[in-house]
Formats: structure tokens, C-alpha cells, sequence
């Protein structure tokens, strides 16, 4: 079941061999893609931030808010990220599903970006648990509801994951920066800055990915650019208690539409230059029109919501 609603009748597109052939074309692209990620990236350990001399027994001393040391809404934004990345698994599951018949780069591909983002959860759970920043018992409760609810954001073939990937490696990167520096704590600070760092990796591979489709066949890949960017949630609609938790992370100005109009939606469309697209006839010329016209589209219902929850704009 779709998540996102992302699944659109009235975009069917070409078969998924179109798609398959699509990513044969671009292989020596994600083959320099990934050669520059490992050159980029360096790794990091969790264990080196994570303040563990501050730990204690939840048993001889059991948890209270009292005990909490940054602001309520601080500990919202890191609880529902934290739960956005203890979904893996089922981001694992839908990626790996579309590269059943994609080369081995892009399976190798999939396995690395997994291995790196599996730390991301420990990270701000061992966090989160040390400070004694979160109800324990709630924690684990949610993260149950949460993984038994699952995700999968519908995408009909590998051109859809690789949109919706890029603009959600480029959300969560945001997201957790803000969270970072909301938490006006030097430890947590680092450690969301560190998995923010990692968010960015991951998008510039995403991205690329999609920047080389382009380049071979834009006319298989704007319906599908639409189609995510149109309909684009963060995959934790299914959390316990996600509206409020998310309406309280957009008036702190961790993630919100203005946010997402700001840093994901058009610094997307410039990096991939869809404005700029030449020899588009029809169908794809039309395509190209309305995605251009989704910021404009987004930025009226970042103001509607403003004016609904007295938010004064960044």
C-alpha cells in the first residue's frame, strides 16, 4: 500500500523494461557516482559521540521528564526522526525490489547506502536513551508502531525511487540538521550534524543518479519527477501521533513547507536544470511546465498554513 499516495492514475508510463534499459544506459554514470561517494565520504562511529558516561540504570532509576536536559520540542524532532530512520528496513525492501533486474552496481549500491544508514537510528537512540531525553517506554512502544505499520511510497518502477529518494535524502538532511541546532546541546548538535552529513552523501548520489537520466531520456523521466515531487511526503505519515509531532516541528522551523519549498524542491529543480530542457514536444513539454510550476504551487500552501497556525515565514 502507498504511503504517499504517490501512485497516480493517470500517470501509467512506458513498462518497467523502458525503466531497466534506462538504467543499463546510465551504469557508467552510478559507477563514478559511487567512486565518488567512498572518495568523499569518511566514516564515523557512533560511539564517539554518544555521551555514555551520562548513563544510568532505568531500573534503580526509573525515567521522569524532569530528568530531560533540552526542550520538549527538540526531543519531538529527534524522537520522529529517529523513528523515520528506524523504518529501513522497508526503504531496503522497495529499493531493492525495483533492482531485481538492474545490474550489480546498482544492488551494490543499494547494500552500502543500507549499511551506512543503519547506524543513523542507533546513533540518536543511544543518544536519546544516555541523556535521558525521551520516555523509554513510549520510545519503544512507537518504534514497534511504527515498524508494524511499514512504508512504501508506491513508486511504480526505479525512474519513480530515484525521484522520491533524491528529495527525501535531501528533507531528511535538513530535517536533522534543524533538529540538531534545536536542541541547543553541543553533543547532540554533532551527532545530527554527522548523520546530516551522511543525508547529503547519499542525495548527491540520488541526484546524480536522476541528472543522468535526464541527460539519456527526459521524456521517460519527467512524468515521474512530477509525480514525486507533487505529491512528496516524508515516509513517517504512519507514526503515532506523525500530525501533531509534525505541527510542532514546523512551528519550530525544523521542517515545513516553506522549508521544503526553500531547500529541497527548488534547489532540486536548478540542479537538474528542468527549466532548461530542450527539444521537448507535447506530452513532455507539458510535463515540463508543471513541474516548473510546483514551487509556486508549494510556496501558496506554505503561506495558507503560516497564516493558519501563526507562523511568522523564515
Amino acid at each position: 500500500m502507498a504511503q504517499n499516495g504517490s501512485t497516480n492514475g493517470a500517470i501509467d508510463g512506458p513498462n518497467n523494461e523502458a525503466h531497466y534499459e534506462l538504467l543499463k544506459a546510465v551504469e557508467p554514470a552510478v559507477h563514478q557516482l559511487m567512486a565518488d561517494h567512498n572518495e568523499r565520504r569518511e566514516h564515523w562511529y557512533a560511539h564517539e559521540i554518544v555521551p555514555w558516561e551520562k548513563g544510568r540504570s532505568f531500573r534503580d532509576e526509573p525515567w521522569d521528564e524532569s530528568q530531560c536536559t533540552i526542550s520538549p520540542v527538540a526531543r519531538t524532532s529527534l524522537v520522529l526522526n529517529l523513528l523515520t530512520e528506524d523504518n529501513l528496513p522497508y526503504y531496503h525492501s522497495e529499493i531493492e525490489s525495483h533492482m531485481k533486474h538492474a545490474s550489480e552496481v546498482f544492488q551494490k549500491w543499494t547494500n552500502q547506502w543500507t549499511a551506512e544508514e543503519g547506524q543513523h537510528a542507533i546513533a540518536i537512540r543511544s543518544y536519546l536513551l544516555t541523556t535521558r531525553n525521551c520516555d523509554p517506554y513510549e520510545l519503544e512502544d512507537d518504534r514497534l508502531a511504527t515498524m508494524s505499520t511499514g512504508f512504501n511510497t508506491g513508486a511504480p518502477n526505479p525512474t519513480a525511487v530515484f525521484a522520491y529518494t533524491s528529495a527525501q535524502e535531501l528533507a531528511t538532511r535538513v530535517s536533522h540538521r534543524n533538529a540538531g541546532k534545536l536542541t541547543d546541546d553541543p553533543v547532540a548538535y554533532e551527532l545530527m550534524g554527522r548523520i546530516a552529513t551522511d543525508e547529503n552523501h547519499h542525495f548527491m548520489f540520488y541526484r546524480g543518479v536522476i541528472t543522468a537520466m535526464l541527460a539519456e531520456q527526459p521524456e521517460l523521466v519527467l512524468p515521474y519527477i512530477y509525480q514525486q515531487l507533487d505529491d512528496f511526503v516524508m515516509p513517517g505519515v504512519g507514526m503515532p501521533n506523525f500530525m501533531r509531532r509534525a505541527v510542532e516541528m514546523a512551528k519550530a522551523g525544523v521542517y515545513n513547507l516553506r522549508i521544503h519549498h526553500d531547500r529541497v524542491l527548488k534547489p532540486l529543480l536548478r540542479d537538474w536544470d528542468v527549466g532548461s530542457i530542450t527539444g521537448l514536444t507535447g506530452a513532455s513539454a507539458e510535463m515540463q511546465e508543471k513541474i516548473m510550476n510546483l514551487p509556486d504551487r508549494v510556496l501558496r500552501k506554505a503561506e495558507i498554513l503560516e497564516r493558519r497556525m501563526g507562523m511568522t515565514p523564515a
